[in-house]
């Protein structure tokens, strides 16, 4: 199975006790997103923050990097494609990979995604043996709804931003999202941004990294509270 590798920003204190991995959009890479834990680790000092690149050279620019081919901009194409159930595997490999490598558990795992990286957040982190703490997509859009209602999928605080100016991935699968993870018993935030484009902007910044932190603080408490049952 292919490795993925990226850029990584280790822990402030030292000791990693959380980890937030970041998933680029269709033709960057992984430098385009670890630069955020610049600034989120400096309220998270015991946090890591790794960046990988995607798994394939993108076919519509050669410098980047793309998780699966995209034809068309719909969740139709591309659940008829299927390219994300096929990169989900590789993906999974990696987080596995770095929760043995910063000795941290799921609970203690957040993923943000921007773009098409939002596209395999969210399709991906629900369908993992054990949950994570938060899910963030930026900009995205939701793939196989209905397949969120499968028993075995795991259960996490969702957080979709998306701006009503986005030019690239239609505003209204910001609607989608919601209604997609909320149908399926997923508590889920969703803000739509005026004016934004496709993009992250401040407010989306400021957001994630509080949702980051809720979603760290009730993964502790649910764990505190089983281990005294």
């Amino acid at each position: 199975m292919q490795q993925l590798d990226g850029p990584f920003i280790p822990p402030r204190s030292g000791t990693a006790k959380q980890l937030v991995i970041f998933l680029h959009g269709y033709g960057a890479n992984g430098d385009d997103l670890v630069a955020i834990g610049e600034d989120w680790g400096r309220t998270m000092p015991d946090c890591a923050f790794i960046s990988p690149h995607a798994p394939e050279v993108c076919e519509a620019w050669s410098q980047g990097y793309q998780w699966f081919p995209i034809r068309a901009i719909s969740p139709e194409a591309m659940e008829r494609d299927k390219y994300a159930s096929i990169v989900a595997p590789v993906l999974n490999a990696f987080i596995d990979q770095q929760l043995s490598k910063w000795g941290v558990e799921d609970k203690a795992l957040a993923v943000a995604g921007f773009s098409q990286g939002a596209m395999m957040a969210m399709y991906t982190m629900p369908r993992r043996k054990a949950p994570c703490a938060a899910v963030i997509g930026y900009s995205g859009m939701l793939l196989d709804a209905q397949g969120l209602k499968a028993p075995d999928i795991v259960k996490m605080p969702i957080l979709a931003i998306h701006g009503d100016a986005d030019e690239i991935v239609p505003p209204e699968n910001l609607a989608r999202i919601d209604r997609g993870f909320s149908d399926a018993g997923f508590e889920v935030e969703a803000v739509m941004r005026p004016g934004l484009g496709h993009g992250i902007d401040q407010f989306g910044l400021t957001r994630g990294l509080q949702f980051i932190q809720e979603g760290f603080e009730k993964a502790e408490k649910t764990a505190r509270k089983q281990a005294k049952a």
